[in-house]
């Protein structure tokens, strides 16, 4: 059993919120969390059994009354008839912790929510499992590149990952499940079903797809280009869709929590910067699933090395944002003169310079283009370069190398 850092949240959330909602993709072990979360007198009920669906979808009321608060209503996207019910009740009781909710459907969950119960609910989004909650360590703070922050992470690991060891966990992917069983048979058969059950399930419900094939090869194709530019363009002539369909099939992906589309920071007054965004999936594991690497070894010295790598690292950055119960703001930079950063962390007034580097002996000018933040007139924060260093090194007066292993 893994410790998982939402934990101390979701109790915070208890004691302000009469609601509360944990989204997040299918098995990142969002119903085992609050199960472990929930105080004693707690009743469980999921919608995944059709009785218990039929009632809610048909008489929400008489469901209400049926299963009494506090209550986790699981899958609750099943039944968005509910949150008119659920506003009635907590507005009659006034009183925090009343109800929990899971959904792995976001889109689902989301125009029910903002109608029915603005101001009452906190939304919380979990991933799979973070580096820290896999290692046991202390999950300290959100990722922020400064001294403090490097300091605590230094203190927290006890011994930095290697090359080989950081690819096997890439392979291997977040999901509890491949984590608790480390067979190559588990992962195997998990992400075959996985991607079964999401297009059977989820998919076909939605997007009203089908031809299942054309979707997969969608999804494969979207998984191939992680960590890269997204061209709406090419995506959808590769996959034989035209642009409309492969905005509306990427949104899903968006909304369910299996991609992050990141934004390109600019203004006004920057005219020639590249301003598509680019995408990351969230699994890097099934990511390597999608894209046929059949084993550690051979994503570590293939074509999509440093692109998964990039994807390991921002997601384990942007997990240590969302397991706060925290929403970033994340960028990247990029200009029609090729300088490029690979990730800028706003707070307030300050920009903080990311680079990710798949090296071990990072050259001094690894961040030389951190300087170009200056135009923005914005405090630039210390950066850093995340690589294979075995501890932390100074690079500049401004700038450290830090070892993957401390996100």
């Amino acid at each position: 059993m893994y410790k998982r850092t939402l934990t101390k949240t979701l109790k915070e959330i208890n004691k302000s919120f009469p609601v509360l909602l944990l989204t997040g993709p299918r098995q990142v072990g969002k119903t085992t969390l609050l199960e472990i979360c929930a105080p004693k007198k707690m009743q469980y009920v999921t919608l995944d059994d059709l009785n218990a669906r039929h009632m809610a979808q048909n008489d929400p009321a008489l469901f209400i009354q049926t299963h009494k608060s506090p209550l986790i209503i699981d899958e609750v996207q099943y039944a968005p008839q509910l949150f008119s019910y659920i506003k009635i009740a907590v507005d009659r009781a006034k009183k925090n912790g009343m109800f929990w909710l899971t959904g792995s459907q976001k889109f689902h969950l989301m125009k029910g929510v903002t109608e029915s119960l603005a101001g009452r609910v906190a939304i919380v989004d979990l991933l799979g499992l973070s580096n820290s909650e896999i290692e046991n360590r202390d999950n300290g703070k959100p990722f922020i590149p400064d001294i403090k922050w490097i300091s605590a992470a230094k203190k927290n690991i006890k011994k930095p990952k290697n090359l080989d060891e950081i690819y096997q966990q890439i392979w291997r992917g977040s999901f509890p499940k491949v984590n608790v069983d480390k067979k190559e048979s588990t992962r195997q058969i998990f992400y075959s079903s996985y991607i079964q059950t999401y297009l059977q399930r989820d998919i076909k419900d939605i997007l009203r797809i089908s031809d299942e094939t054309l979707f997969y090869n969608f999804l494969t194709a979207v998984a191939a280009r992680t960590g890269c530019l997204l061209n709406y363009n090419d995506l959808a002539r590769d996959v034989a869709i035209d642009n409309k369909t492969a905005k509306s099939w990427l949104s899903v992906l968006e909304t369910s929590g299996l991609v992050y589309v990141l934004n390109s920071y600019h203004n006004n007054i920057t005219k020639r910067l590249v301003k598509a965004p680019k995408i990351y999936f969230l699994d890097t594991g099934l990511c390597a699933y999608l894209t046929k690497w059949t084993d550690a070894k051979s994503l570590q010295n293939g074509a999509m090395s440093g692109a998964i790598l990039e994807t390991y690292i921002f997601t384990e950055i942007l997990k240590s944002y969302w397991h706060h119960g925290l929403e970033p703001h994340f960028y990247y930079y990029r200009d029609t003169d090729q300088k490029e950063i690979d990730l800028i962390i706003e707070t307030a007034d300050t920009l903080y310079p990311i680079e990710f580097k798949k090296t071990a002996t990072p050259s001094l000018n690894a961040s030389k283009n951190f300087s170009v933040l200056k135009k923005f007139n914005k405090k630039i924060g210390h950066g850093v370069v995340i690589c294979f260093v075995e501890k932390d090194i100074a690079l500049s007066r401004d700038v450290v190398a830090i070892p993957v292993g401390y996100v």
